[in-house]
């Protein structure tokens, strides 16, 4: 399959899907459950970023202080735009009695915006990887899917508590979600021809994996302080991080054939 079909399925896919798998479980999940889903995704996150990104990295530069340094460079970098509310936007639903009707609608736009601007650097991300291999290209679409699902649940119940019908919320989710498609074509074209910049790709890709699961994703696991959470918490991300492996293993046995 030519590599550009690749990054089209992928992107299309994996848009579409987390926001109808976050649909559906918005709609009748517990906030315990929220909280697995999380468990599990910050492991596939982890594992990418260290198992599979980060070693392609490293591989395809001349220097391995270049893409450390970018890394370090890109986590200060999602810390000072997460600070200025561009990056990054809350992921638990805000406290109906602390956010008036104004609020609420300043909040849900903020939410849309920041995801339409995150789905299109997720494409970016996922038509860097595959322009270095098939196999990293879906390793890097699953644990972006499987981030976006908790991501899209938190934007699906900000939106329905800032008055939004369950339409419309799932509309504006759909919409937002293109533009993942959207940045993963333009970057097709133009990551073609500089290819040098592959592997400072990778590294804000896993800059941005890192940064996500340890600074916004984590936290909200020490919540739950009880010894059967965290040992439930811990199975979930060891899960997450055993996926990688074996999907990026069965993924290179494939590209192998």
């Amino acid at each position: 399959m030519p590599l550009l079909a690749w990054i089209i399925a992928a992107t299309l896919v994996g848009g579409v899907l987390s926001v109808v798998a976050a649909a559906a479980f918005a709609l009748s999940a517990r906030p315990s459950q929220v909280s697995l889903l999380i468990s599990y995704a910050i492991g596939t996150l982890l594992g990418a970023a260290f198992l599979e990104i980060l070693p392609h990295a490293f591989e395809l530069s001349a220097s391995a202080e270049r893409v450390s340094a970018t890394v370090l460079v890109g986590i200060l970098l999602f810390f000072v735009l997460e600070k200025l509310m561009l990056w990054r936007h809350h992921h638990e639903e805000p406290d109906e009695d602390q956010h008036d009707q104004r609020d609420h609608g300043r909040i849900a736009t903020m939410v849309i915006v920041g995801d339409t601007f995150h789905n299109c650097v997720d494409g970016v991300i996922i038509a860097g990887a595959f322009l270095v291999s098939v196999e990293l290209g879906i390793i890097t679409a699953l644990a972006i899917i499987t981030h976006e699902v908790p991501q899209e649940v938190g934007d699906f119940l900000v939106l329905l508590h800032s008055g939004y019908s369950k339409v419309r919320a799932f509309a504006f989710n759909i919409l937002s979600s293109v533009a993942m498609f959207v940045g993963g074509v333009l970057a097709y074209y133009g990551l073609q021809t500089v290819h040098q910049w592959v592997p400072l790709l990778l590294g804000i890709a896993a800059a941005s994996m890192i940064y996500v699961s340890v600074a916004d994703l984590i936290p909200g696991l020490h919540q739950r302080r009880e010894l059967g959470a965290t040992m439930q918490q811990v199975l979930l991300i060891l899960a997450g991080i055993a996926t990688i492996w074996v999907v990026g293993s069965l993924a290179h046995s494939i590209a192998t054939l």
